[in-house]
């Protein structure tokens, strides 16, 4: 399959871009940070875990980027639904050019995804930092 040896190099990348903003605004992040078992047994693991040192209001966030077509998008649905077992609130990040239309379409409608593009703003807001 074409890229799909780039695919985790890419993930990586993508959530550590997360962090970068993330902390240039001020917040805290850890990665992989370990939350019980997913709802088919496996261990959880959330990509990025964000808190605020002022309030220690937290957020989750799993990084999804699509490059081309692929797997990660099939994988996104499983993902909001498993968000709602965390122990804290939770999003999904995505960016990229291969989602496809009929994903981006019901990403936006799940209320639990945000573009890379606009995740400062959503961030600014959910943690109430002054731009």
């Amino acid at each position: 399959m074409a890229g799909k040896g780039t695919a985790p190099r890419a993930g990586d990348a993508f959530k550590f871009k997360v962090v970068e903003l993330a902390e240039n605004i001020g917040l805290e992040a850890a990665t992989e940070v370990r939350a019980a078992r997913r709802l088919w047994g496996a261990k959880r693991r959330i990509d990025v875990v964000l808190s605020d040192p002022r309030t220690g209001r937290t957020l989750g966030i799993e990084s999804k980027f699509q490059g081309g077509s692929g797997s990660a998008e099939e994988k996104i649905p499983a993902t909001i639904q498993d968000i709602e077992s965390w122990p804290i609130d939770g999003i999904v990040v995505i960016d990229g050019d291969g989602f496809s239309k009929n994903m981006v379409g019901y990403l936006m409608a799940s209320g639990k995804t945000v573009w890379y593009d606009d995740l400062e703003d959503w961030l600014r807001l959910y943690f109430n930092i002054k731009g």
